[in-house]
């Protein structure tokens, strides 16, 4: 069967893949060059110098891998750790779950703490395992930042209070895939020591980039690690660094200039205002899910993501409903229940290169798609509630004042 498009464009409001931006797109529409010319490292040079922006680090050692993220996964535990390691981690979701499989598939030896999907890293819990560990048997701490499954949002600064309380020198490893470039994320301060991202989420690129940012403690940690890895070792990359080169194999050279692009919208708009334009979209879609009637599947305040909005249905009715009839009728991509909570939970993704406009417009579409499938919504309700906080909480845009 043939699937003919509907009018007019896909509202895509996934988790992630994001919106591509027109300005990206046509930053992408370029021939193939010579990535050994010699223009072609001072582009490199300004590219791995300002992607450390979204990270907020200045000290850190930035590396852009042909992947996604979950190579970025691989990369950040094949550079640092070995076989064999204890690794401490919280498992309260997908994406978490995923991970989990992949470092038991490297060897390392993981303790794992399951919590009830919906809920955050559980901050007693960790003081607990690092008051148990007085001989730092633990090398390092793995957190999921932003739970995409989930809508749950960790809090970094409170786990790195807790490691320096404790005086403890494990490692700091953040999956930041669906946070970093959206989200308030500060690699120095927080002292993370090694943070990722991948290219279709915040930064509004297709897929194709595993975007890693490493602490001076990760590099040195690197030089002892005796995973196996070619392909994404880090030692390639910096001997290239030192002799000015950068790439040690052919790189993604259009997704390099969108990521170009996507940056320049972004330090564009400022870091700040990228965060508090996600922080408006998030808040605004929590007011239409209160206005519905429904719950979220954040079981707390303190851990909404504004970033995705994760959203409980009542037990009659089956989420992944909501997600085929929201595509099949209005053109509107939602993201599915997975795991735990599929059937459960539908979720709505606000990340990336979007505005006030936009997500009214989504959640036009998912009232209409809850009344289709049986859920007594009135409709206008959750449009009203968004609409009403972003009329006063949207300020001018910088360059038409």
């Amino acid at each position: 069967m043939e699937y003919y498009p509907g009018t007019g464009r896909n509202h895509l409001f996934v988790p992630g893949p994001s919106n591509i931006p027109e300005k990206v797109q046509q930053a992408m529409a370029r021939n193939n060059e010579d990535h050994r010319s010699p223009a072609f490292p001072k582009f490199s040079k300004s590219l791995l110098e300002d992607v450390k922006q979204i990270f907020k680090s200045k000290i850190s050692t930035s590396f852009i891998f042909p992947s996604t993220g979950t190579g970025a996964w691989e990369i950040s535990l094949t550079n640092t750790l070995s076989p064999g390691d204890k690794i401490l981690t919280f498992r309260s979701g997908q994406f978490g779950v995923l991970w989990i499989r992949m470092m038991q598939r490297l060897k390392l030896d993981v303790d794992v703490v399951d919590s009830e999907w919906g809920t955050g890293v559980d901050l007693g819990i960790l003081k607990k395992k690092l008051d148990e560990d007085s001989d730092f048997a633990i090398k390092a701490l793995c957190i999921i930042h932003n739970e995409t499954s989930t809508g749950v949002t960790n809090d970094l600064a409170a786990i790195r209070g807790i490691l320096d309380a404790y005086k403890h020198p494990a490692l700091l490893l953040v999956d930041g895939i669906s946070s970093i470039g959206a989200l308030d994320f500060r690699m120095d301060e927080w002292k993370v020591d090694v943070a990722i991202t991948g290219s279709q989420k915040a930064l509004g690129l297709p897929t194709g980039l595993g975007i890693v940012c490493a602490s001076p403690k990760a590099i040195e940690a690197s030089k002892t690690s005796k995973s196996i890895r070619a392909y994404f070792d880090w030692a390639d990359y910096l001997e290239f660094y030192k002799v000015g080169s950068y790439w040690p194999y052919t790189p993604s050279g259009q997704l390099l200039y969108g990521l170009r692009a996507a940056l320049d919208l972004i330090l564009e708009e400022g870091v700040d205002n990228v965060i508090k334009r996600h922080h408006r979209l998030g808040h605004a879609t929590r007011l239409a899910v209160r206005a519905w009637g429904l719950q979220l599947c954040t079981k707390k305040e303190e851990w909404y993501s504004d970033t995705v909005t994760a959203v409980r249905v009542p037990s009659h009715i089956n989420s992944g409903d909501v997600v085929r009839l929201a595509w099949k009728k209005y053109d509107l991509s939602l993201g599915v229940g997975l795991n735990e909570v599929a059937g459960k939970v539908f979720r709505i993704g606000h990340l990336g290169f979007i505005n006030e406009l936009q997500v009214l417009a989504a959640l036009v579409g998912v009232e209409m798609t809850l009344r289709d499938v049986g859920y007594p919504v009135k409709l206008g309700s959750g449009v009203a509630a968004a609409a009403a906080y972003l009329q006063h909480s949207t300020p001018f845009i910088a360059s038409r004042l």
